[in-house]
Formats: C-alpha cells, structure tokens, sequence
C-alpha cells in the first residue's frame, strides 16, 4: 500500500518569502540531514534566480511527514512569469496562500489566488513574516478577506484555515501572539485540510505534462500529474495534442519521482502523483501522454496571450561575431523554438528576410531574462525596442493592453509619480496612506506607457519606491504617450574613444562610455542634454604643435559614464535604436548606422 498523498502548491506575491519557506519544510521533515550543508533558498537553482532573489521557473519537490508524502510546487511570484503559475494549478488539490504581514495582499497575490480560487482551490493562508517590527496582521487579514470576495470566492473558499509564521525562523502557528514552535501546525494543515488527488487508479493510465525540461543524458523530461491509472519502466505510450490528433508514439525509458530536491528513478508512477516521464521526443507541455488505447486529451488550462513583443535579430554591428560563439539566424531560432517550447506564455515569429524574430511574452523582466540567458550561454543579439501587442475590440476598434500598476512610495514623493504617471495616459484609481510616511496608489495604465519608466521611477523617489505591475484588461487606444524627453550622442567616427575627445564632450551631456571604449559609426556614446540627436566625434585627440606639447595641460577627469544594465538599455532604446547584446558587453545603436541611410529613413517616416 503507498503512502497517502498530497499536492499543494505554494503562491505569493514576490518576496513574500515562498522559497525560505520550503527551505524550513526540508528541514524540519528530516529531508536534510543534521549536518548537511545546504544553500539558501534551496529551489531557486537557476543562476539568474540566485542573482536576482526571485523565482523564474516553477519547480517540484517532496517532503514526507508522519507517513504522508506531500508534493510542493514553488510557483513564481512575478507576473511576468504567470504562464507558468496556471499551468501548476492544474496539478495540485490546494495552495498554501502566503502573504507578508506587513505588505499584505498585492497585485500578484490577486493574479494567482484568482487562477486557484476559479479552479475550485480551497486556499490555507499563511501571514508570513510575523515579526515585522512594522507588522499589521488583522488589516492584512482584512486585504485577503476582501480579496477573496472581490474575486467571487465561494462561501468553503470564504471560511479558510489561517496560520502565522514566520519563515526564516521557521515556526507556525494558529495564535498570532505566539513567536516560537516548528512548521508541524503548517504540515497539519496539509494533511486536514487538501484533499487526496481525486484520481482514479484503476483507469487506463493518462498525464498531462505541465512543464518540460532537458537532461543531456535521460532527453527530454515531461513532468505533470498522473490523472488516471498507473505506468511502468518500457511500457508503451503516445502523445496526444489539444484536438486528440497522436504526435508520437513510443516507450517510458526512465520515470522519475521527487523525493526532496531530487528526482528519483522508480520503477512504477500511480494515479494522483507529481512525476516526470522521458522517453518521447516531440511530446511537449499541454499534451496528454497515455496508453496507447486512449483517444480522448485531457482539458489543458488555456493561457492568458502575450502583451509585449521585441525583435531579436542577427548581430550585424561591426563589431559582431568578436564576443559571442552563436551569432547565425539558424543558432537563434534553435534557441528560441526551444524556449517557446518549453515556456508557453512566449510566441516566436520568423520575419521574412529569415534574420530577425519577433518574440512575443508576458513582460519586460520575462523577456530580458530570456535575453541575458542567451547571453550568457554564447548569444550575440540586436534587440529593438519593446512594443504592445495592439487588439481590435468588436467594432474595428483598436485596443491595447492595460496594466494595475500598485506604487507604495514615500509621502513627499507621491505627488511627482501621480505627475508622471499622468503624463504616461494612467488613470488614478485609489490612494491611502499605508503607514510609516508611506502612501499607496493604484493606476490602470497603458502597457505602451509603462515602458522604460521604472529607471525614472526609482530616480524620482530616491529608490525608496516600489512599483508593481499586473496584466489588468484590454482597454481603448490612449493616443500618443510622450517617449524619451532628450536625444542622443552618436558617434560619427570608428576606433577607440579617446579621453581627450571625451573631456570636451561632457559639456554637451551623460556619457555612456569610458576611455579606449571600442567604438564604431552609428554607436550610441551618451544622453544629449538636449531633445535632438547629435552626430559627435569621441576619437579627436589633441593636436601637438611647438607651442602645444604634450605635458603642458592637467591631467584629465572624467566624470564616472553612466553604465546600464541590460533592462536598464532595453527600457532606454528609442524605436530607431537597438541593444546589442554580446556575452561580454551591452552596446546602444542606431538601427541604421549609416547618418545618411538614418536621415533617409526619418524622413520616410514623418511622411507617413
């Protein structure tokens, strides 16, 4: 007989402290040994989510308490990365609600607690980080409540179970005041309150694979929930599209079940568990694999589409091809049909001159993410400037994506970014204060006005702002938003920039570069301080006569150049310049390097 079982995932707005909460889950149900080294935030392997602190991709794992295997999907908290929170959903009986007791309930938390309670999800919530100094459990509270009614909770949903904790101290509790104990209330909460997996063991054996990976040795891995029936090692399987066409037939040469952080080979997956499958080769996610006697899929949950898109096009800078291994349209497209692949929320579109794609995902972060792990895996790339994808609604009209844009930021500040955000077409649609000097104010904003404004954002408010974006609607065209208010520095030479040339140039506004910078025509140098382009020379040096020698000026400084990070640059961009991406530098250009082709090209489009 196998032990009970249950599915749970874990939802929350980001940084409300999911992944150090299943750390403290491993740790107190014995996963870990005593003695055993583990890193923080154990589930976030992926390299940018270390960097970053968040979490990128959904993972599973296992944890066994007092006879009971509970499997956890870390989901993550970013909605640009929602694609892959629905998909979740539809593998587990409940969710661990967790929300920050003083942050309370924000716009992710809304996004993912709608997908769970519309599925029919009967949430436990967890106010985590009870001891805030700056802590407001009831009022938090009150957010869920209002929350859950605001989003037609159902009166089981209404009546959930509560629990306080704290993460990082590792303890849960069902009285607030209490500031000690273990997780054992939490693992009992599981165990009364999620249902065993309604699955039916006695079926022809079908699964729904929810996430995909690689595994240089096993292939492709499908991982998912096992709906009905049970599979061993070599038995034969098909896979099954949306319509019920057969992609592919074939064997189940490896099954893999989680126990801790680990996938563990078994030699047989039952009805009702989390597993992964290799052995099949096209088969990908939103596909059923089944028993080969099996003609009806299982319903896949639909997902929500892409509201932004960028090019990604062939490196072709004059420096290309002298950072990067990959730099060819057929290396890129592999790569991206791969990650459209396994990542659904992403749509990959070839051009027709076969050197650009125009990628289309959730968000900027989603995008860039893509973007600078291409990067690092050898990529050259020119990048466009980010654009909304634009709908009609029924009677011709033309639409475009709206965004709940949430900003808890400093009293003194809140005027300035209510000014700004006017200025970007956003609706004012709640203010309150939220305590501590601090107010909260809620927008409905265009997407197309959202772009590259976080930099400003942080700039206007000292960094002390916060800004949290959700996919809200599709609304009616705003009009023209006002984009960058000055122009650039271009440079009108090749080589490498000179100090000489730059000291002058200070004057003229923000450099982006520094002294022996490899520089060529068409390269974006700096920020003009004025609204117009201007065409410089950053290679001039100083001419030696004899009555001019070398040693007679001071030394030169230069004020620090103002370097941007890859998101920084992709927000920055105007719609005739690129980023070009190298594993070892991020460069601004012109589209057209050619002054003459550029001019050309502004002149065709203000006639049009």
């Amino acid at each position: 007989m196998s032990a009970p079982l249950r599915n749970v995932a874990i939802i929350a707005h980001v940084d409300h402290g999911k992944t150090t909460l299943v750390d403290q889950l491993f740790r107190q149900s014995g996963t870990f040994r005593d003695n055993q080294r583990v890193e923080e935030r154990a589930m976030d392997s992926n390299d940018l989510e270390k960097e970053r602190g968040i979490t990128i991709l959904a993972k599973c794992t296992s944890v066994e308490w007092e006879g009971t295997r509970i499997n956890i999907v870390d989901t993550p908290g970013h909605a640009d990365f929602g694609g892959e929170v629905e998909r979740i959903l539809s593998m587990v009986d409940g969710v661990i609600l967790l929300v920050d007791s003083s942050e309370g309930a924000m716009p992710q938390t809304k996004f993912v607690t709608g997908k769970a309670l519309s599925l029919g999800l009967k949430p436990i919530v967890v106010v985590n980080k009870i001891d805030r100094p700056d802590e407001r459990i009831q009022e938090v509270l009150d957010e869920v409540f209002d929350l859950f009614v605001s989003l037609d909770a159902s009166d089981e949903q209404l009546d959930f179970p509560v629990l306080y904790a704290s993460g990082r101290n590792g303890y849960a509790n069902e009285d607030p005041t209490l500031r000690e104990g273990t997780l054992n209330p939490l693992f009992q909460k599981i165990v009364d309150h999620v249902p065993a997996p309604s699955a039916d063991p006695e079926g022809e054996f079908k699964f729904l694979v929810t996430l995909l990976d690689r595994d240089n040795f096993l292939g492709r891995i499908l991982t998912g929930l096992v709906f009905s029936g049970s599979l061993k090692v070599n038995d034969p399987i098909h896979a099954l599209d949306s319509s019920g066409k057969v992609i592919e037939t074939g064997r189940a040469s490896k099954l893999l079940s989680f126990r801790g952080l680990e996938r563990v080979p078994v030699d047989e997956v039952k009805a009702g568990d989390i597993v992964s499958i290799a052995g099949l080769t096209t088969a990908t996610v939103a596909n059923t694999i089944a028993n080969p006697s099996v003609t009806e899929p299982l319903h896949a949950q639909p997902i929500d589409p892409p509201t932004l898109s960028m090019r990604f096009a062939v490196n072709d800078s004059p420096l290309a091809g002298r950072e990067g291994s990959k730099v060819t349209s057929r290396m890129i497209r592999d790569r991206l049909e791969r990650e459209a692949e396994s990542n659904v929320a992403i749509r990959v579109t070839e051009s027709e001159d076969k050197d650009s794609f125009e990628v289309a995902g959730r968000g900027e972060l989603q995008l860039g993410v893509l973007i600078e792990t291409m990067r690092r895996e050898g990529f050259e790339l020119g990048i466009s400037r980010p654009r909304v994808i634009f709908g009609t609604d029924e009677n011709g009209n033309r639409t475009e994506p709206y965004e709940t844009v949430v900003i808890d930021v400093d009293d003194e500040h809140s005027g300035t970014v209510v000014e700004k955000m006017a200025l970007r077409k956003a609706e004012l649609t709640d203010m309150r204060p939220s305590g501590g000097g601090k107010t909260r104010i809620t927008f409905s904003a265009p997407s197309r006005g959202l772009i590259g404004y976080h930099g400003e954002f942080l700039s206007d408010t000292r960094g002390t702002g916060i800004m949290n974006r959700l996919f809200e609607k599709y609304g009616p065209y705003k009009g023209r938003i006002e984009g960058r208010q000055n122009g650039v520095l271009i440079s009108m030479e090749s080589g490498d920039a000179v100090a000489y040339a730059l000291n002058s140039l200070e004057e003229r506004g923000t450099l982006f570069i520094s002294p022996q910078t490899k520089l060529y025509e068409g390269m974006i140098i700096g920020e003009n301080a004025k609204p117009d382009d201007l065409e410089v020379n950053p290679l001039k040096s100083k001419q030696l006569t004899n009555f001019r020698s070398s040693g007679k000026d001071d030394a030169i400084r230069l004020t620090p150049p103002r370097i941007m990070t890859l998101e920084q640059a992709i927000a920055y961009i105007d719609d005739d310049e690129m980023v070009e991406v190298t594993p070892q530098s991020i460069r601004l250009r012109k589209v057209y390097l050619d002054p003459h082709e550029r001019k050309r090209h502004k002149r065709k489009v203000e006639a049009a």
